[in-house]
């Protein structure tokens, strides 16, 4: 009896009931093909505190070596002998710059606009040389790209614990007692130490989240992104509310965590730079998978997706071929409903119907999020061995 009803809660437990509508991505029969993780809901509170935590993916820095020590011009006077000779020692070598990919770190966001190295110490007299500088070791995600103002890739940092010298310190300089020779005794010259590189360099994250929340302003992505994660992103009534993009991550019954990012809205011309399109839609370029999200309370919510399809492919034609489907948020509005069954007859991809705000059928959203994960990464895969 045992046996029967704990198969009868397994099976219940298993079950997933979905809403059967024209047009929708859901479909019963994948999901009774394979197990889909269940998704986690956090049970620690949410602080009702303001947060400032955002994701920075690109950063302009400017990088300065450390100037060599200068060299010495000295002279050894004993008791016993006034014309010892020259015994000014050489500078410390300038310290460099160094990036450094790292799993300890996610984004750019501790890094400063400036990076600095230490200067080398000055010689000193009887022959004391000065000390080196130490190296000042950035640390950066692993997959960071290096790019000089002219926009060429100089560096790579895709494994962890790889190195790039972004910039370099100046070697010291020579005190006097370098220079002697048999022709010149007492010679009083020495080097200036040299003057570090100053470079600047654009760095860049190769890729910020699995999936992307890409839509117009007030479209609710980043209600969506607090109803499936513990990101605080500001929500308010007016345009522009999110201006740079926040993260959030999905855990799974599997251990497998998804990482979700809420991007800035886009208007109509933003291949054009109106605004600051041009920057919101290189955030989309760092995410592997797009989520439209659409208000579907909205009048002819159909046109706010093709305006959005428009500009991304405007922008990159790469990015139109990357896997998508569409969020109809807002359904626990009125007239949300029609607009559901008009949006999936005059689009070519599924639509899921959900409610942020209320939680409707944000579950299912979530099973499709793990699916759509799971052929990117065999893509990745398939892509990584064929190289090999």
């Amino acid at each position: 009896m045992w046996s029967s009803i704990l198969r009868s809660f397994v099976n219940r437990q298993t079950q997933i009931v979905l809403p059967v509508r024209r047009g929708l991505l859901l479909d019963v029969a994948r999901y009774s093909k394979q197990r889909i993780a269940v998704p986690l809901r956090s049970k620690k509170p949410t602080s009702n505190k303001p947060t400032t935590q955002y994701f920075v993916d690109s950063r302009h820095v400017r990088t300065v070596g450390g100037n060599g020590g200068d060299g010495c011009v000295s002279f050894l006077r004993l008791w016993c002998n006034e014309n010892a000779g020259p015994d000014g020692g050489d500078g410390g070598n300038g310290g460099h710059v160094v990036l450094q990919a790292s799993q300890d770190v996610k984004d750019l966001n501790h890094i400063t606009s400036q990076l600095r190295a230490d200067d080398g110490e000055r010689g000193a007299t009887k022959d004391c040389h000065g000390r080196n500088a130490n190296h000042t070791v950035v640390k950066v995600p692993i997959g960071t790209i290096v790019r000089n103002p002219q926009g060429k890739v100089v560096g790579d940092l895709d494994i962890d614990g790889m190195m790039f010298v972004a910039a370099r310190g100046g070697a010291g300089g020579k005190g006097n007692h370098f220079f002697k020779t048999d022709l010149e005794q007492a010679p009083q010259v020495a080097e200036v130490g040299a003057v570090g590189e100053d470079l600047a360099y654009t760095l860049e994250l190769r890729s910020m989240a699995h999936i992307g929340f890409i839509g117009l302003p007030n479209a609710g992505k980043s209600t969506l992104l607090r109803a499936i994660s513990r990101a605080r992103p500001k929500v308010a009534a007016y345009p522009f509310t999110t201006l740079k993009p926040h993260l959030g991550i999905v855990q799974y019954d599997d251990y497998e965590q998804i990482a979700v990012a809420d991007l800035p809205g886009l208007i109509e011309g933003s291949h054009l730079n109106k605004g600051l399109g041009i920057q919101f839609l290189k955030h989309a370029e760092r995410c592997n998978a797009l989520l439209f999200v659409v208000d579907a309370s909205a009048d002819e919510p159909w046109i706010h997706y093709h305006t959005l399809m428009h500009e991304l492919s405007m922008f990159s034609e790469e990015l139109v071929s990357r896997p998508r489907f569409i969020i109809a948020n807002k359904i626990d509005l009125p007239g949300a409903d029609r607009n559901v069954e008009l949006l999936a007859h005059h689009v070519d991809v599924p639509v899921i119907p959900i409610s942020a705000k209320m939680g409707t059928n944000i579950a299912e959203m979530l099973h499709e999020i793990r699916i759509i994960y799971e052929s990117c990464r065999e893509q990745q895969e398939q892509t990584e061995t064929s190289v090999k």
